[in-house]
């Protein structure tokens, strides 16, 4: 087979006129050739830190909408699943992932359960992430979201990073915020990449220590724009990453789109193509051609080097994505789940309290941090509720995996005016989670997810929606357009409630993941991801 179009040498930095042979899937030869031809030909891109089961899609599926992209390749940690189901579900990514032609290539999650701070379906331990580190289809360890082990020594946390060494295999970090004496301990400790930077100066520190940092632009956390400025002067130690894309986000672009907003910044074209294509292949070390002699023909043409119209998608030379058709076709797979809680009552969301005044979660657009506020409290008949004209709302987290109360607090800057919004997507351990105007109507959407044994819901006085999740309590078993358009409609449902959230539901599956600062909720309690404890709601 032979393709002809301006090829984009990233690594010579060149764009010639030239023709490739590409023979049992891998580039035989690149020679320069006069034609007429005004397409480009290029590496794919690559999404250097991604989970999967955020796109609320199986593997597979992902795949068949990733190509259209342009994208050949991630770099998934299957953490959220492994949280729900351990080693047996990774094993399910791996397995699945494997049936389409794309590369996907999975870590061994590092935190199952993520704190010993909420509860989770599973536990995979150090002996256990040796395991999966000898298999050859774990690439590296992923990250590291327990730093406060690594600055403290923990034996358990030390001894999956030696495995990683060991086995020669990268370890990911997780370390928002940390700066100073803390972030060169673990950095020391062998950690190599952060994907949590919030601001230019935190990301500055960590390049200039040794780090390589990723630029995350995801459905809820949206860092580009505070960390695109560093990338002309640390190209070659930096990649773009989604982290956490729903379905109706990844309908619509992924990699090629920061690569877009990156040139429209007037960026080389090189450095930025180096950040999308190049550097996570080299980093992690992944089987993915870099569009040159002897690689396996892992390419896309696209329209222009602007926008990055994907025109074709090649992945071991095979022909993936054309002219607007994904080429790779639906599987089968035997359904996963781990559901086991009862129906609530209303009675169950009661705080009994008198007090003034509670904690409050502030929720941020567009990050995962939250604030710590302090606000009076609205009491009705012992109770502590909701204060819908000021917006402070209770949020619940309800252990999913065996009958327990549920915990209860506050939360600003959902806005719902009505009803209630729940999930069972709720990072990292994935209990069900929701927020609403009364103890009513959060019932009434925590057991609409409990029904149906995962998914997210939306419910007023009259009217229900739900997207179901079958697979874990957090995937589909329907096709890409399909979840996305649900979930679509289910979005502009929680909007018609109230919410002025860009992303509600993503920004509500953060809500319960402690080991992002400042405050946040596990089906334990209300907990303090600075100081790593618990908080009472009640100040």
């Amino acid at each position: 087979m032979k393709l002809q179009g301006q090829i984009v040498d990233i690594l010579n930095k060149r764009i010639y006129k030239g023709e490739i042979t590409i023979e049992k899937g891998k580039i035989l030869s690149i020679v320069e050739k006069n034609h007429d031809v005004n397409h480009y030909i290029m590496p794919g891109f690559v999404d250097a830190h991604i989970h999967i089961e955020s796109s609320m899609l199986v593997p597979s599926e992902f795949a068949k909408i990733a190509v259209k992209h342009g994208t050949v390749a991630t770099v998934s940690d299957p953490h959220e699943i492994a949280n729900v189901l351990g080693v047996e579900g990774v094993e399910f990514m791996i397995e699945n992932g494997k049936q389409v032609p794309f590369k996907f290539n999975f870590g061994a999650p590092s935190c199952v359960p993520a704190t010993n701070f909420e509860s989770a379906g599973a536990v995979i331990d150090a002996e256990a992430i040796k395991i999966l580190l000898e298999n050859p289809d774990i690439k590296y360890l992923a990250e590291m979201m327990n730093y406060p082990g690594v600055l403290f020594d923990d034996d358990e946390v030390l001894k999956k990073i030696a495995y990683a060494k060991a086995f020669n295999k990268p370890v990911d970090g997780h370390a928002p915020g940390v700066r100073g004496e803390d972030i060169s301990k673990y950095i020391n400790a062998g950690i190599s990449t952060d994907h949590e930077c919030f601001t230019y100066d935190e990301a500055l520190e960590k390049l200039q220590k040794g780090m390589k940092i990723l630029i995350r632009e995801g459905s809820a956390a949206k860092n580009f724009e505070a960390l695109i400025e560093l990338l002309p002067n640390h190209f070659e130690n930096m990649m773009f990453c989604s982290d956490d894309k729903h379905p109706d986000d990844l309908l619509i672009g992924h990699i090629n789109e920061l690569c877009t907003r990156a040139l429209s910044k007037k960026i080389d074209i090189f450095k930025v193509l180096q950040v999308a294509c190049i550097n996570p292949v080299k980093h992690y070390k992944l089987d993915v051609g870099l569009l040159q002699p002897g690689d396996t023909a892992d390419c896309i043409i696209v329209e222009d080097l602007t926008t990055f119209k994907t025109l074709q998608t090649f992945i071991n030379g095979d022909l993936v994505f054309d002219q607007g058709n994904s080429l790779i076709e639906s599987v089968s797979f035997k359904n996963l789940n781990n559901f086991n809680c009862e129906k609530k009552t209303t009675s169950d969301f009661r705080f009994e309290s008198s007090a003034n005044k509670i904690r409050v979660i502030e929720a941020l657009e567009g990050q995962l941090v939250t604030n710590e506020i302090i606000k009076g409290a609205t009491i009705e008949n012992g109770n502590l509720i909701s204060n819908v004209n000021n917006d402070i709302l209770k949020i619940t987290v309800v252990n999913r995996y065996q009958n327990q109360k549920p915990a209860v607090a506050f939360i600003k800057n959902f806005e719902l005016r009505e009803g209630a919004i729940a999930s069972s997507v709720g990072h990292d351990s994935h209990n069900i989670i929701a927020v609403g105007v009364s103890d009513k109507a959060i019932c009434k959407a925590v057991n609409l997810i409990i029904e149906n044994k995962g998914g997210i819901c939306a419910v007023s006085d009259s009217e229900e929606k739900i997207v179901s999740l079958p697979v874990a309590g957090i995937m589909s078993d329907k096709d890409a357009e399909t979840i996305g358009q649900a979930y679509s409609e289910l979005d502009i449902f929680a909007k018609r409630l109230g919410s002025k959230l860009n992303a509600p539901y993503m920004t509500l599956s953060f809500m319960a993941l402690l080991v992002i600062p400042s405050l946040k909720l596990s089906d334990k309690g209300l907990f303090n991801g600075e100081s790593f404890n618990f908080s009472s709601v009640e100040y």
